[in-house]
């Protein structure tokens, strides 16, 4: 396999439509989507995220022109993508992305396979009762079935919605970022991503050292505004689905 690209996120909690704000400026397009999770009914009864646990996401994206339904591997290993899933490809409505994923709490490999579909028709598939399997289609089911063999799609329950406020290449010193502001269940977060591509100089070494130098750029470039790094280890994910889950519990 190829070197990887890298995806950079720093995590910031507090006041985060001040935060937003502050790192945005008045420039950038706002874009606002609903965020769904689909997550095993059986294990959120008792209060377990199976699919996450297990290294699964299965994520629902609404809104803003286009829905996208997303089946991740996070984390992964090169050895659990086997046949069509060892390297990326992009079939449209398909697109399937390998990469590291660095944050506070690690780094670590991701795959997924996103499957775009016009706006609105994902909606019907997280609605209360509904199954949100039904519009994973055969490709995703295939990757997953290939990939994690031990995760089955019976009896899902969405869990959301969260909303999503993103704003793309906002330019912050030398670095283009990406802003995605989340909010459901009483918790708020803002992250702030970047993402380095291998160059054909590169070796492992080179791009792991050049990623490493965006991150130190993206931390100092958001510190510089006022902003302050949250510190929790816990991913924006396992957080805000715990929260979700546990008001699912009623």
């Amino acid at each position: 396999m190829d070197l990887l690209p890298v995806e950079i996120k720093v995590n910031i909690e507090g006041d985060v439509a001040g935060a937003l704000s502050a790192l945005r400026g008045s420039q950038s397009a706002l874009m606002t989507r609903h965020i769904w999770f689909a997550e095993d009914r059986e294990g959120v009864a008792r209060g377990k995220l199976l699919l996450l646990e297990g290294g699964v996401i299965v994520r629902f994206r609404i809104g803003a022109g286009r829905d996208d339904l997303v089946v991740k591997l996070r984390p992964c290993t090169r050895e659990q993508l086997v046949g069509r899933f060892e390297a990326p490809f992009e079939v449209k409505p398909l697109t399937y992305k390998i990469e590291e994923d660095w944050s506070t709490n690690g780094r670590v490999m991701a795959a997924s396979l996103a499957h775009d579909h016009p706006q609105g028709v994902l909606a019907a598939a997280v609605e209360p009762g509904a199954d949100p399997s039904a519009p994973i289609d055969a490709v995703q089911d295939q990757f997953v079935h290939a990939c994690a063999r031990d995760v089955e799609f019976d009896g899902l329950v969405a869990l959301g919605p969260i909303l999503s406020a993103k704003a793309e290449d906002v330019p912050l010193d030398d670095l283009e970022v990406d802003l995605e502001a989340w909010s459901a269940a009483g918790l708020h977060f803002l992250e702030a991503s970047v993402r380095v591509k291998p160059k054909d100089d590169d070796d492992a070494e080179k791009l792991r050292e050049r990623a490493e130098r965006k991150l130190r750029k993206l931390e100092e470039a958001v510190l510089a505004r006022g902003v302050t790094l949250s510190e929790v280890p816990d991913s924006k994910t396992h957080r805000v689905l715990t929260a979700l889950a546990a008001a699912a519990q009623g």
